[in-house]
């Protein structure tokens, strides 16, 4: 039984900030909701980000605004926050605002079961540390979730850990420490237990991705008001996923993609250490061994 998913991811809603077109989201968040609703998806998903943050009280009100939008939408929606969801709200005023507890879940869709990863998305500032902590209880749950899941796994964050490069993007060129979590070999080696297909699926760093690392497929989605990739315009990203014995991912808008692949939980041979700290290559180098 195949599952049909509707994504949005990072909507900005705010004054335009940089390259993001915040200024359009509640006109693209209407236009997404009839999308939604004329694909009649099992369910909706929201990546994270839902605001450009600016002070506790101007915040409330934008999630809030954002709320009203998602209301437009038919299927039961899930949320995951992002960092800009938290610089000065709670974990509780999201859920307040939403409806619904935003702690990690889990839950079964046709022959998939689907991990809402809501790792801390906060981005901490402070003179020891500044950046996102992984911390150790989200991690052990994503392993636990990993480990005992009997069917595959699609698991959602705002945060993705593939660890692929930046190179190109606006923001995480330069910053690539802040497109992900410190320890994110970690979370991807939490995944690997998995004796089942895994596929992952994220937003945060505004563009759209495709990365295999060692047999997963990690996937994100552009930004709804990002422009950085669209000469300035927002990009207008909407998201389909369909998961059955093959996967299908495409993304509309001004920064369209399509990509299909069979997942299988085949797992790589681990990488060689650096050469020059490898034992037997030091050892052939002095003519140990032949």
């Amino acid at each position: 039984m195949s599952v049909r998913i509707a994504v949005v991811a990072d909507i900005h809603h705010g004054k335009p900030s940089a390259t993001k077109r915040g200024d359009t989201a509640l006109e693209l968040m209407a236009e997404f909701a009839r999308f939604a609703n004329d694909a009649a998806p099992d369910f909706v998903v929201d990546l994270g980000d839902r605001i450009s943050d600016m002070d506790r009280d101007t915040d409330l009100q934008l999630e809030r605004e954002v709320a009203d939008a998602f209301k437009a939408v038919d299927a039961p929606v899930h949320h995951i926050n992002g960092n800009h969801d938290r610089d000065h709200l709670d974990v509780s005023d999201n859920e307040e605002i939403l409806g619904q507890s935003l702690a990690n879940a889990t839950f079964d869709a046709g022959d998939w079961r689907i991990a809402l990863w809501r790792a801390d998305s906060k981005i901490h500032r402070t003179p020891e540390h500044s950046g996102f902590i992984l911390h150790e209880a989200d991690l052990l749950w994503l392993s636990r979730v990993a480990q005992n899941t009997d069917k595959p796994l699609l698991v959602l964050s705002h945060v993705p850990v593939s660890g692929h490069g930046q190179i190109g993007n606006y923001y995480f060129e330069r910053n690539p420490s802040a497109s992900t979590y410190p320890m994110a070999e970690r979370a991807r080696a939490a995944l690997a237990q998995s004796r089942q297909p895994v596929v992952c699926l994220s937003g945060h760093v505004h563009w759209n991705t495709i990365t295999t690392v060692d047999g997963i497929t990690h996937l994100t989605q552009q930004s709804l008001t990002e422009s950085f990739t669209t000469k300035g315009q927002p990009a207008g990203a909407f998201g389909l996923l369909e998961l059955g014995e093959t996967v299908s991912w495409q993304v509309q808008g001004l920064d369209p993609i399509a990509h299909s692949f069979k997942p299988h939980a085949d797992r790589w041979t681990p990488p060689l250490p650096d050469f020059n700290q490898h034992p037997e290559f030091a050892a052939r180098r002095r003519g140990d061994l032949k």
